[in-house]
């Protein structure tokens, strides 16, 4: 080969090939994200409803000794349990492409009617709890990853570890026994009296902050802040120790860069080469285990909607483990396997936007 041939242009440039069909790699991205999202969805309902079916029969976990065999038969052969499982699968998926996940056995009940009432209620959870998580891990990683390997680091890297560690309902029970005795409320949603006043609210959206907002009533929207703290403190502790751990980790990796060396070399003080420059690129990758941490806020809600009575998808979901209605129980899973893919996939979108580099 010639010099005249190695200096040649080989072709176009890189960024050419990527666009062929015109297509940009970030549209390109998202349209494979989303193509993904179908077959993850399918795969988390499908072993929703074999592992409901490994427990055996649910009508006779549910109500046997209250029923007889007849009864059971009957109700057996009305939720279509007596057909074949591929009949049952297809019917399955042909429901919940409606929107109708089933009806409960113990209190005949549709579950999209629970779904609708009482996941607003664990929407609101989720939101506070990760208010209270970003307040304390996002804060609390950048003082670690000042001071790091002094006093304060040590301390926080310890205090990280121990709200990551303890048992979420541990957690809720202490604050009880904490601030209870100074007449702070511990347990549901709002006091009994707002809760009435609210039924009256139109539009109803379920959930009760911005129900209390749209009543536009101060004392009732305070009633409702004050039994949201205790409950959105116990769950956002939980997911605030991984933040502080993930933040204080990347921004000690960010220092290390070469444009935050430059920024140094150029006289810029060490505390504005850590906001300006290193603290941005480092929440990238918190944005990014946060779609990760909705399926630990979504199991933690289990246990602290249990503890605080906070009647939400995962209070409801204790209920009919207790009561062994298992068909609820598919139907109030399925419905939280869902929101972790969709939940996953939007985060995938946010990240794309944020950090180029992962288009390619």
């Amino acid at each position: 080969m010639t010099t005249a041939e190695i200096m040649a242009p080989t072709g176009p440039p890189e960024a050419e090939p990527r666009r062929r069909g015109g297509l940009s790699p970030l549209t390109r991205y998202l349209l494979v994200r989303a193509a993904l999202l179908i077959p993850t969805v399918w795969v988390l309902v499908t072993m929703v409803f074999l592992l409901m079916r490994v427990i055996g029969d649910p009508i006779q976990a549910a109500l046997g000794g209250r029923l007889s065999p007849e009864q059971i038969a009957e109700r057996k052969a009305e939720a279509g349990l007596d057909r074949p499982i591929l009949t049952q699968y297809w019917e399955y998926l042909s429901g919940l492409f409606r929107g109708d996940f089933g009806t409960t056995l113990t209190d005949n009940r549709k579950v999209s009617t629970i779904l609708v009432e009482n996941g607003a209620a664990t929407l609101e959870l989720a939101f506070w709890s990760l208010l209270v998580a970003f307040a304390i891990g996002i804060p609390l990683g950048r003082i670690a990853a000042r001071y790091r390997d002094r006093f304060p680091d040590v301390m926080l890297r310890l205090f990280a570890i121990l709200v990551y560690a303890a048992p979420v309902f541990f957690v809720g029970l202490l604050l009880k026994l904490a601030f209870s005795p100074f007449g702070w409320p511990s347990s549901g949603r709002a006091s009994i009296s707002t809760e009435l006043t609210l039924q009256d609210v139109d539009p109803q959206t379920n959930i009760m902050i911005v129900d209390a907002f749209l009543w536009g009533d101060p004392a009732i929207i305070g009633d409702v802040l004050k039994h949201a703290m205790l409950p959105a403190i116990a769950l956002g502790l939980l997911t605030g120790g991984v933040f502080l751990r993930l933040v204080r980790v990347n921004l000690l990796q960010t220092m290390r860069m070469d444009y935050v060396t430059a920024a140094r070399a150029r006289g810029v003080s060490e505390r504005r080469v850590l906001n300006k420059h290193a603290f941005r690129n480092a929440l990238v990758p918190v944005v990014t285990v946060m779609g990760l941490q909705i399926a630990l806020l979504l199991g933690g809600a289990i246990l602290t909607e249990t503890t605080f009575e906070w009647k939400g998808l995962g209070y409801q979901l204790a209920e009919y483990l207790i009561k062994r209605d298992f068909l609820a129980v598919q139907g109030i899973v399925t419905l939280i396997a869902i929101i972790v893919g969709v939940t996953s996939f939007l985060i995938d979108v946010i990240v794309a936007f944020v950090d180029p580099r992962v288009r390619f």
